[in-house]
């Protein structure tokens, strides 16, 4: 059997690292993909937006090294997920969970504030 799948995308806000109740860490990323054709009706491309579920050290980095905007590859897996909500018989769910993350490019580092002085002598 096989369950691959590889997503590149736009990473659609910030990603904050969230630790579980048993000590995981975790986080989740919201892809914006263009679809390469045009939608038939508006003559317009369209963008679909995939939840990614990352754990632990994958985590971690996307949430060090990648912001809003910045473009990742990610080869995962899906899981369905079946959640008894109020109001619905029955809420499925399907989720991509990282395994490997590809960083295309990246947030731009936040420089630091650094006093005049001190430049000078770095730079000698």
């Amino acid at each position: 059997m096989l369950n691959n799948v590889v997503l590149v995308g736009r990473v659609v806000r910030t990603p904050e690292l969230v630790e579980t109740a048993d000590g995981k860490k975790v986080s989740t990323v919201t892809l914006a993909i263009s679809r390469s054709f045009k939608n038939a009706h508006t003559n317009e491309y369209e963008t679909d937006f995939i939840n990614v579920t990352l754990w632990e050290g994958i985590a971690k980095s996307v949430v060090e090294y990648c912001g809003k905007g910045a473009i990742i590859g990610v080869k995962g897996r899906l899981v369905h997920k079946v959640y008894d909500v109020p109001n619905y018989k029955t809420l499925r769910v399907v989720e991509v969970i990282a395994e490997k993350v590809s960083f295309i490019q990246t947030k731009a580092p936040t420089p630091e504030l650094v006093d005049p002085e001190s430049a000078n002598e770095i730079a000698m």
